[in-house]
């Protein structure tokens, strides 16, 4: 019997074979071969002539798909970058607080609710934006001529983020500096502390009366409790219990409370008002963390993607450090349960909706512009879907590890002080700089746990400040591309701006100014361009037909087994309909409930809100007139591109990686 016949062998199979046969089939094999290799090379020569009309170049076989951009070395670079971008200081310092505030347990409920149904259609739709387009936010929006302004409003957003985060960093690195010392300088009351600092006073058991150095005041009503001052000081009445102390109009501080307001910030000694001389120590820790950066983007992604090994990676270490040592501390168990016991009560109260919907903004960093950045030096057959599947799982559970740290130490601190658990609970900057502080003096070795914790913080800052950054620098160069020969100076030019900028909150009265900044630049407005994507994409442009372009990407198979012709589904009704639903609802209630800024348990001048007020509208408003500035008008070789590679109609001006376009109308496949 015969056996079949491979056609693309170089020799015949089966007995009867003959060598007239094999020279005709081998004659027929390089005829057909000489075919594909013409085809190929004249696909080749016009996806290269493509590129040099639009300004770009090729890199084949080995080298970046863009050389003009670039291309994340590998696809772990990538997904580090994303997960050092999403996971943040938010993570460590705001979740934890708002899931013991919103219900503890029941408060996953809305969040994982906005995580599905709004914060990751969101996080993966600006991934593949930018992966498709191979641009950042200033471009990739030329398919919806009336939203390009889209752009210069995530710009100017990450921007405004980026320099007071920075400060953030220098105060941690200021603490971490700070805690390089046998005995931490927050562990007692030094001669910067003021009389009521609390490890001054003790209570004093017996009567009063023949007490020398104490102050008694009849009129307080406490039933004869003497309250002693180490000092001798006759005229301090302190109580370190609230109740008591309001009774007298005297409140005792704790140690860290004390070397925050006196010593590491000093924002006793300034306001918004006033801010004060310019504070020397702190402006070389602002300086360091701007240069820590600069060095990180110096080559842009090509070294932060390597840097991101250890910033985004290292965190991980301190928590599950910090998560052995806290389960093992007496308290800890109810701490964790304090914050992982079910109220379902809770969720009949809208805030608590509220708080879960702005929450998962501040952990995934959408709307500003810094995922469309990172993706937009991918390589055009990543598969988005995975990427955006594995970040949002890594983030959603960091949050559920660093809550269950912080309150395992909480839970610490109140079985150490007898202090009930509900009044050692903060969140933000207070959890970072007192709580915590306070916490790690009652450990041994208490300056190594300092040290662990900001380290920690600055590695976790780094990561979202390169992504910020690296938004501003990628959008100058793809508006003017000439600039990307000058990097290196770019690079420096703004960190150099934004550090100058920062100065201001480098004064006593800069805590006051930085909470203004993070009240009204990244909050709303984020909100906002984040329902214009929604319906640039989903409604101008086209879900479906975004959807058909996320499968020329990935392929027919999406995570290595998924479907994509059946996935493709949900993620369409959530851009179109679910997300901008959800996200419009939340806008409006945050309107509706709006409170002035605070900070330290006062409001703000009004002044400096209205202001504020003024800027976080003049970015979102940047989509109204920033399109004739930032885009030139599409051309007529833009237009010829489009229709030949995104969606076959006159949708004029959107800017395609270099790699396609040929392809494309050859691999799409129909709805």
């Amino acid at each position: 019997m015969e056996q079949p016949v491979d056609p693309m062998s170089t020799r015949p199979t089966g007995v009867g074979a003959t060598n007239e046969g094999y020279v005709s089939m081998e004659t027929d094999v390089k005829e057909i071969r000489a075919a594909v290799d013409k085809l190929e090379r004249n696909q080749t020569e016009l996806m290269v002539q493509l590129a040099k009309k639009r300004g770009l170049s090729i890199a084949f076989e080995g080298g970046d798909e863009n050389a003009e951009r670039g291309n994340w070395t590998g696809k772990l670079d990538f997904f580090l970058s994303c997960l050092g971008c999403a996971v943040g200081l938010g993570n460590v310092w705001r979740f934890p607080y708002l899931c013991y505030k919103n219900g503890g347990g029941a408060f996953l409920i809305p969040f994982l609710a906005f995580l599905v149904f709004s914060g990751t259609p969101i996080f993966m739709m600006e991934l593949s934006l930018g992966q498709f387009t191979s641009c950042g936010p200033l471009r990739c929006w030329e398919f919806a001529p009336g939203l390009r302004g889209m752009g210069v409003s995530m710009v100017l957003v990450s921007a405004l983020v980026a320099i007071y985060y920075n400060v953030l960093m220098a105060w941690s690195i200021w603490y971490l500096f700070a805690s390089f010392t046998s005995v931490l300088p927050w562990s007692y009351c030094g001669s910067w502390s003021s009389q009521v600092c609390s490890s001054r006073l003790s209570t004093v058991n017996s009567s009063c009366n023949h007490l020398p150095d104490v102050y008694i005041d009849n009129q307080t009503g406490i039933n004869g409790t003497c309250w002693l001052e180490k000092n001798g000081t006759r005229s301090l009445f302190g109580i370190y219990d609230v109740e008591l102390a309001n009774s007298v109009n005297y409140t005792a501080r704790s140690e860290s409370i004390e070397f925050l307001n006196y010593v590491s910030l000093q924002d006793k000694l300034g306001s918004i008002s006033n801010l004060g001389p310019l504070r020397w120590d702190m402006s070389l820790c602002l300086a360091l963390a701007w240069i820590l950066v600069c060095l990180s983007l110096i080559k842009g992604i090509k070294s932060s993607g390597k840097v991101v090994y250890f910033t985004a990676l290292f965190p991980y270490v301190v928590m599950f450090i910090l998560l052995v040592r806290g389960l093992t501390l007496p308290g800890a168990s109810e701490g964790v349960w304090f914050l992982l016991r079910p109220q379902m009560h809770k969720l009949r109260e809208a805030t608590v909706w509220k708080d879960a919907a702005v929450q998962i903004f501040y952990s995934l960093s959408t709307g500003g512009g810094g995922l469309i950045t990172l993706a937009s030096y991918n390589r055009f057959r990543t598969d988005v879907v995975r990427d955006t599947m594995a970040v949002v799982v890594s983030d959603f559970f960091t949050s559920i590890l660093s809550g269950v740290v912080v309150f395992s130490f909480l839970g610490f601190l109140a079985n150490e002080t007898g202090i009930d658990l509900d009044k050692v609970v903060d969140s933000g900057v207070s959890l970072a700089f007192i709580v915590y502080p306070q916490v790690v003096t009652k450990l041994p070795v208490s300056p190594l746990w300092a040290i662990l914790f900001f380290l920690m913080l600055v590695t976790l800052g780094l990561d979202s400040q390169f992504t910020m950054v690296e938004t501003l620098i990628t959008a100058v160069q793809d508006q003017w591309p000439q600039a990307r020969k000058y990097k290196a100076l770019l690079i420096i030019s703004a960190s150099t701006v934004m550090f100058l900028i920062g100065l201001s909150m480098c004064t006593p009265g800069g805590p006051e100014l930085l909470t203004i900044f993070d009240d009204y630049s990244g909050s709303w407005n984020v909100m906002a361009l984040s329902v214009l994507e929604c319906l640039a994409v989903a409604w101008i442009y086209g879900a479906r037909r975004f959807a058909n372009d996320i499968g020329v990407m990935t392929g027919p198979l999406v995570c290595g087994c998924v479907p994509w012709r059946l996935t493709k589904w949900w993620w369409i009704l959530c851009w179109g309909l679910i997300s901008p639903a959800f996200l419009a609802v939340i806008m409006v209630y945050s309107w509706v409930d709006f409170a002035p800024s605070q900070y330290a348990g006062r409001e703000l001048p009004t002044w400096s809100q209205a202001r504020s007020d003024h800027r976080s509208a003049k970015a979102v408003a940047a989509e109204g007139y920033a399109k004739d500035f930032c885009v030139d008008p599409p051309t007529t070789i833009d237009k010829a591109a489009t229709n030949a590679s995104i969606d076959r109609s006159s949708a004029a001006g959107t800017v395609r990686p270099a790699i396609v376009p040929q392809l494309y109308e050859t691999m799409v496949y129909p709805l």
